[in-house]
């Protein structure tokens, strides 16, 4: 990238290093030799855009093509889309420092509502048409996939084609069918139904919504013939052939994750109910510990790091880590490389691991109870006892740890004042454990950090109404009154944040409206403390005539048509009704390990057979 052209605007914001390019390791492109040009933008800063693995490793797969060269771009912050519109000087890619409207294919990620207006601020400053009905042959196709994807009707107006599912292979395909098509002068409409025929991908505007007089979806069809009425996700069936990137720009400034992260497997066995990652990402899926170490090995030897971090929903359901713990020590002692295991299930922790992984740095350790009494965690299915929870904590503190972090919700349904009140009570039994023996060093910290629930799409509790905001920090209050010991820190989420998350995690296509208006008065970074604010969020929600409560606070119809439900995920509404059921009987669902439920997703395996139980064997 030129610098010389932007030097004015780098010397007037506060953090230029996020606006540069040039990392060690990252991509020079030529332009002129790339028949498709694709730019992947992360709606939030450089710092955490950097920190996110699938970016890596979609830009990977795409730059691997020898067709195809993907940049990058990130969110500006506000000094410096101040400098962009001073100068009017358009959002530029941080390796070639051309504009986004200068490329073929401009894709999102989607990993939070709260990035939703980012998206319109970065098409707007990239001088790309916010609508997808404004665009012509000479605009970029905007794409986007990710989690919030599987809802994908809140952004509907502004993106051209959603995937769905693990992209891998998929946008590889997709960039394909894009450049082909381009070469023979396709127009864009066609582009676009095109897309619609490769299994994966949503495209929003082959498809037409009407409403019953009460607000809820009376119809979702398609509008042109030959369009698929549903979309099935794409998934990877082998992890160990799929693309990792051991080779990534290190970057100057520090971010979230300053390490390499090693995704050891895909899915979940669990089955939390209200976890919408655990029911999307299905079925499970494991990379071999011979894979995973070399793409450590070199990543570190590569990027100078100094902590491989392994990376899943629940990195001790892996059947092959006490191998791969082994294989990775066999190297990372010596480097004084940290291993660190940050999805940790109370119920498979285990003393020998916990010996293992601390012979290089003590660290805290977090857990993830979810709830404080024993019927709230049946209601979620977390599967876990407090017995367990106990003895997990008892042998992290014989081990020498005297910090702990426990993630808890609050706002679930069917809980009562006596679930926010065993939050404390199990905290309080922690500290007493700690205690209860004579050990050396400081006295124990144990931190309280409780989320507010908000219902999601394809999980059991997505019918669920979110508590109100009024009782929301109402119980919020009731467990800071609970709580007797400086010795337990206790953090808990902004409500009102939460709320408008929840808006836009079951919202429809009419909320587009309220999406453009809220970019249109400057909304952005919601994510963001200093600039979220709930009040202008409410005021662009009346203008438009929205009822936020019609999304948040109301519980959905078991048989009323969901704004999701053209997506096929695998998972079925059927199995997801039965666990709704089940929660409110407080039943427990086993473990996939433990009992197949029949949740659907081993359609999407080979030979419709989930592999949980063949990769444990084989890593025995």
């Amino acid at each position: 990238m030129d610098l010389d052209r932007y030097s004015e605007l780098l010397e007037a914001v506060e953090k230029p290093g996020r606006y540069v390019g040039g990392e060690f390791g990252s991509l020079i492109p030529d332009p002129a030799s790339a028949e498709l040009r694709i730019c992947f933008c992360f709606p939030d800063t450089y710092e955490i855009g950097m920190s996110n693995l699938g970016v890596k490793i979609l830009a990977d797969c795409f730059n691997k093509t020898g067709f195809a060269v993907c940049e990058r771009s990130y969110m500006p912050w506000p000094d410096m889309k101040e400098q962009l519109e001073k100068h009017k000087i358009p959002l530029y890619a941080l390796e070639s420092g051309d504009p986004l409207c200068k490329f073929d294919v401009v894709a999102f990620t989607l990993q939070y509502e709260l990035s939703y207006t980012n998206v319109l601020q970065m098409l707007a400053l990239g001088n790309i048409p916010l609508r997808s009905d404004k665009r012509s042959g000479n605009d970029p196709i905007i794409i986007a996939g990710g989690p919030c994807a599987y809802n994908p009707e809140p952004l509907a107006d502004f993106i051209d084609i959603f995937s769905i599912g693990e992209g891998e292979e998929a946008l590889v395909e997709l960039a394909s069918f894009i450049n082909e098509s381009r070469k023979k002068g396709v127009p864009r409409e066609d582009i676009l139904f095109g897309a619609s025929q490769i299994k994966g991908f949503y495209v929003p505007s082959l498809y037409s919504v009407a409403y019953n007089p009460d607000g809820t979806l009376a119809s979702f069809s398609p509008n042109r013939e030959g369009v698929p009425a549903t979309v099935e996700k794409r998934i990877i069936t082998d992890l160990d052939s799929v693309s990792f990137p051991r080779r990534c720009a290190v970057p100057f400034l520090e971010t979230v994750h300053d390490r390499v992260m090693l995704e050891v497997f895909r899915g979940c066995l669990r089955g939390c109910r209200f976890c919408q990652a655990g029911m999307i990402y299905r079925p499970y899926r494991e990379k071999s510990p011979e894979t995973l170490n070399a793409d450590a090995k070199e990543a570190i030897e590569y990027s100078g790091y100094s902590e491989v971090a392994l990376t899943s929903l629940s990195i001790s359901d892996y059947s092959g880590l006490p191998r791969l713990i082994d294989d990775l020590l066999a190297w990372t002692d010596g480097k004084k490389v940290n291993l660190s295991l940050p999805s940790m299930r109370i119920d498979s922790f285990y003393e020998e691991l916990l010996q293992k992984v601390s012979s290089v740095r003590k660290s805290g350790l977090t857990f993830a109870p979810e709830a404080g009494t024993q019927r709230m965690r049946d209601v979620i299915n977390k599967n876990i006892t407090e017995d367990e929870i106990l003895l997990a904590c008892a042998r992290s503190f014989d081990n020498g740890r005297n910090s702990l972090k426990l993630y808890f919700m609050n706002g679930l349904p069917t809980e009562t004042d006596e679930d926010i009140k065993g939050i404390a009570a199990l905290a309080q039994k922690i500290v007493d454990l700690f205690y209860s023996k004579k050990r050396y060093g400081r006295g124990v910290t144990v931190t309280v950090s409780v989320s507010c629930f908000v219902p999601k799409p394809f999980t059991p509790f997505q019918w669920e109404a979110q508590d109100t905001i009024e009782e929301l920090e109402r119980k919020q209050q009731l467990l800071k009154s609970e709580i007797k010991t400086g010795k337990i820190s206790y953090k808990y989420h902004d409500a009102r944040v939460s709320r408008v998350e929840a808006v836009f995690a079951r919202g429809d296509r009419k909320l587009c409206r309220a999406m453009q208006l809220a970019f249109e008065r400057g909304i952005m970074l919601d994510g963001w403390d200093e600039y979220f604010d709930y009040d202008k969020w409410m005021q662009v929600f009346a203008d438009c005539g929205i009822d936020p409560s019609f999304y948040a606070n109301r519980e959905f119809g078991r048989d009323e048509l969901l704004p999701w439900d053209f997506i096929d995920i695998g998972v079925t509404k059927r199995f997801l009704l039965s666990e709704y059921s089940r929660a409110h009987s407080s039943l427990t669902t086993p473990d996939c390990r433990t009992k197949c439920s029949a949740c659907g997703a081993a359609k999407l395996c080979r030979d419709n057979k989930c592999v949980c139980n063949d990769r444990r064997e084989q890593n025995a």
